[in-house]
């Protein structure tokens, strides 16, 4: 459902709570807040270079399978801004992720930098940067 001229602070806390549901193997509000626009870029832990907003969907869709239900996360916010139609965060995702395959929880710190524009007054991911954090 879309929200129309949201603050950014306000989706901040939306973008949060969209990356719990893809932590728990839903990618569904993941890829409502994503673009659907090319130009879009995500750059996975993996190290890959996944372009193209149809691409970078697909990714979300397959990746939010790899989990399930009874993962915990939260955001470390280093730095967040937005000026116009642009916005940006960028810190630490943490998480203790139920993956496929595991009977235990794992922990997990991410270093993210994520970018947003606005289009028709909605705030939409246009490229993510995650790669997993130094322990220490």
């Amino acid at each position: 459902m879309p929200v129309i001229n949201e603050s950014f602070e306000e989706f901040m806390k939306r973008r949060e709570s969209v990356s719990l549901d893809y932590i728990n193997g839903s990618s569904e509000t993941l890829i409502d807040i994503s673009t659907s626009h090319d130009p879009a870029t995500f750059f996975p832990p993996s190290g890959e270079r996944i372009v193209g907003a149809q691409a970078v969907n697909e990714a979300n869709r397959k990746g939010a399978a790899s989990f399930k239900d009874g993962s915990t996360g939260e955001f470390e916010v280093l730095q967040s801004a937005e000026s116009g139609d642009i916005g940006f965060w960028t810190g630490l995702q943490h998480a203790k992720a139920m993956l496929e395959g595991k009977s235990e929880a794992v922990p997990m710190s991410l270093r993210v930098t994520e970018v947003f524009r606005r289009e028709d007054g909605e705030w939409k991911l246009v490229h993510r940067h995650a790669d997993l954090a130094k322990s220490g």
